[in-house]
């Protein structure tokens, strides 16, 4: 299996209330238009009280305990996957207007993913939006994904959270970091929440929490027209909001995305407005009134060919998944796939694995329902028959969702045998250096983690650190990049550049403190190993002073809200 980072005790479930968390807005007039509509929306407050900056520190805060929380998934095949949604989203966002040059540039832009199976999307402050694995696999077509991703967006893009931040004076923008780190602590239990809440500052917010009906009209026009404007089907929102509407009627807890987000009839109708009625293209080429095409406008972004997606995107600090991604506009059928990859991830349970597996091997048995038989028998420890499903699989995808296939199969063929690597049979062994050599000359994230995974467990360290080197100096914050980046150097003997590469995973989730000590250790090392690599120990004693000036800012800034 791929490698997730998972570490610390908190929920990141709890996320869920933090844009509960948040006091009411002031009505102060703005006009605000976008593309879809004529008329103008009232923009309460601008958030001129909280500077960009300010906003992303505090969404820095937030992230370092959420990559610590045991919930926090890096899955690169769901991260390829939702940043070939959000980077079309954040292009016309861009291309638009809705995302100022100041915002492009000095928002983190960074997707999170959370374990958890109840359905949940959240923004952050600082421009980090996070979405659940329930989320995922409630959804049946990209763009009803992409629908809730282009609201979230808006809320950021809007400035949502930091206008309301600025109506409540009396809250500084600590006591609200302190307020969302509380909730996060709380975990799930709500009446845990509720005494935390309740014994801040903050409690004269507490009856006013959720983001207000103007703002979450505001988020769905201006998301309906980023979702358009980036080529997705608009019939996405309204399909989405069908099915929160349905699961309303018997919401036992499993949809905290209804409480934070309140879906009202007035939203719907007007989101059903705004799409034209009538036989239109699909993406799968029919004719048909349930999915729209929409083509980006001029000097927008643009897809097709062999190259897929490239954006041009700014990226703070050199995101993990940035700009560049090389990565196509999704389709039903791959969509499928990571629904049912979402689905599976999120249960623990062994019982539902199991089902899950007789499933998806009857005979009408779907795509999605396929992919998850042969991920299930992986996590049930039935490793071949899982590589058997998901190499029938492939042949029944089609083209566009077969690499999703063979990353399944990748993953299948890393998993951990009595033997090992040694003791495959010679067609396992074949397949793994097939797929390991297309996975190495790939261009998607997923395709350098797993290339490389599979060039050490083949004895082919040099060719994980040739891919993993030239990865990471595009994309510096991707922690498993830099981990298994630290296996490879290892691997060779080369301790000092694998303790340079620990330490850079760590300065990637923001833990500073651990970073430096990993940066001496490093310079502590005998003479003849740092000696024989001047030019890697001069890089560690540069990184190990940037992140001490970035850890010294960190503390002062803690210890001024004491």
């Amino acid at each position: 299996m791929l490698p997730s980072v998972r570490c610390g005790a908190l929920s990141l479930g709890a996320l869920a209330v933090v844009s509960m968390l948040l006091p009411a807005p002031a009505s102060i007039a703005q006009t605000v238009r976008d593309s879809t509509s004529t008329s103008s929306l009232p923009s309460l407050g601008d958030g001129q009280g909280m500077s960009v900056g300010a906003e992303r520190r505090l969404g820095d805060r937030i992230a370092r305990d959420i990559y610590r929380d045991p919930d926090y998934l890096d899955d690169p095949v769901l991260g390829d996957y939702l940043q070939a949604l959000w980077q079309p989203l954040l292009g016309a966002a861009r291309d638009r207007g809705d995302v100022a040059p100041e915002l492009a540039e000095r928002m983190a832009w960074e997707l999170v993913v959370s374990r958890d199976k109840r359905v949940n999307a959240f923004a952050l402050p600082g421009g980090y939006l996070g979405v659940n694995l329930g989320l995922i696999a409630l959804t049946d077509k990209p763009e009803e994904l992409a629908s809730v991703m282009a609201h979230e967006l808006s809320h950021v893009s809007q400035r949502h959270i930091a206008r309301m931040m600025t109506r409540e004076e009396r809250m500084a923008p600590w006591m609200m970091a302190a307020m969302i780190l509380g909730a996060l602590a709380a975990g799930a239990n709500g009446q845990v929440a509720g005494a935390a809440i309740a014994g801040s500052t903050a409690v004269a917010a507490q009856s006013q929490l959720n983001f207000s009906r103007d703002l979450e009209r505001e988020a769905d026009r201006v998301g309906f027209g980023v979702l358009t404007g980036a080529g997705f089907d608009g019939l996405g929102f309204v399909s989405m909001f069908d099915k929160m509407q349905q699961s309303s009627r018997y919401d036992d807890g499993s949809f905290p995305y209804l409480r934070s987000h309140p879906l009202t009839g007035e939203r719907i109708a007007d989101m059903r407005s705004r799409v034209p009625s009538g036989p239109v293209a699909s993406q799968d080429g029919k004719a048909g009134a349930e999915s729209v095409v929409r083509l980006p406008a001029a000097g927008s972004v643009a897809y097709g060919g062999a190259a897929g997606l490239r954006l041009d995107l700014p990226s703070t600090r050199g995101g993990a998944q940035g700009a560049a991604i090389g990565l196509p506009m999704p389709s039903r059928a791959q969509h499928a796939l990571m629904s049912a990859r979402a689905r599976v991830l999120a249960e623990n349970g062994p019982d539902r694995q199991r089902a899950w597996l007789t499933n998806g091997q009857s005979a009408n048995a779907s795509l999605g329902d396929r992919y998850a038989a042969a991920l299930s028998a992986l996590r049930l420890g039935q490793r071949d028959l899982a590589l058997d499903l998901a190499q029938r699989l492939r042949s029944a995808v089609p083209p566009d969702a077969r690499p999703t296939v063979d990353a399944l199969s990748i993953e299948i063929l890393l998993a951990p045998t009595s033997g090992g690597v040694a003791s495959m049979p010679p067609t396992q062994a074949a397949l793994l250096a097939e797929l390991r050599d297309q996975a190495l000359a790939g261009t998607s994230r997923t395709s350098a983690l797993l290339g490389a995974q599979a060039a050490l467990a083949t004895g082919q360290p040099q060719r994980a650190v040739t891919r993993l080197q030239a990865w990471v100096s595009l994309q510096p914050r991707d922690a498993v990049a830099w981990q298994t980046l630290s296996r490879a150097y290892a691997v060779q003997g080369q301790q000092l550049r694998a303790l340079r590469a620990e330490a850079e995973s760590r300065a990637a989730h923001l833990d500073y403190a651990g970073a430096v000590d990993r940066f001496r250790v490093a310079q502590a090392l005998p003479v003849a190993q740092r000696s024989s690599d001047s030019m890697e120990l001069a890089i560690v004693d540069s990184r190990r002073r940037e992140v001490e000036a970035l850890l010294r800012e960190t503390v002062r800034e803690e210890e001024e809200r004491r």
